[in-house]
């Protein structure tokens, strides 16, 4: 009887070694494949944004996202309310803004009316919170709450820069994703 051919052992290792390569190759293009696919059809989600509720004066902060704005009759009702909001789980910043500082405000926004500035006074406009709501809060839903929680609000209302710009035919610069400047 006639003995079978013997493959040496050095080739037999050779052809191991390079099956396991194959194998990890395959591996990891499949594995990049996955990857790259999963980029492609599943964006990330933004990051959550802290919170950020301590209130804080308002200053020269300008928004361009959506945000509340609460009036109130007097610096004492505001200071009340802002630090009631602070707690609010819609609220992803609380700014506040006395009358004294809504009044320095007004006279920049109208420095070239004249007319305006000489019958207007601190004592006739309002204190007010500003409120950045939280990604994903139903704004107007918070505001007819808002409304509720503090019937001694003059008014609460929702700012939405862009239908505004939109109406006013105009561009706005991008938005950072906190929603101010």
């Amino acid at each position: 009887m006639e003995e079978p051919e013997r493959i040496p052992k050095a080739p037999r290792r050779l052809l191991w070694v390079a099956g396991i390569v194959a194998v990890l190759f395959a591996a990891a293009v499949v594995t990049t494949a996955v990857v790259v696919l999963n980029r492609v059809t599943d964006p990330p989600a933004p990051a959550a944004l802290p919170r950020d509720t301590v209130p804080v004066p308002l200053g020269k902060r300008e928004f361009c996202g959506i945000h509340l704005l609460m009036y109130l009759e007097s610096d004492e009702s505001m200071t009340l309310a802002a630090q009631a909001l602070q707690d609010d789980q819609k609220a992803r910043r609380v700014l506040t803004e006395t009358k004294a500082e809504a009044y320095e405000r007004f006279k920049k926004l109208f420095a070239d009316r004249p007319d305006l500035l000489e019958v207007v006074r601190p004592e006739t406009l309002s204190a007010a919170v500003h409120l950045v709501p939280v990604a994903g809060t139903d704004a107007e839903a918070w505001a007819k709450d808002l409304r509720q929680r503090f019937p001694q609000a003059k008014k609460v209302e929702v700012l939405d820069p862009a239908p505004i710009a939109e109406q006013m035919k105009t561009t706005l610069p991008p938005c950072p994703p906190g929603g101010e400047r």
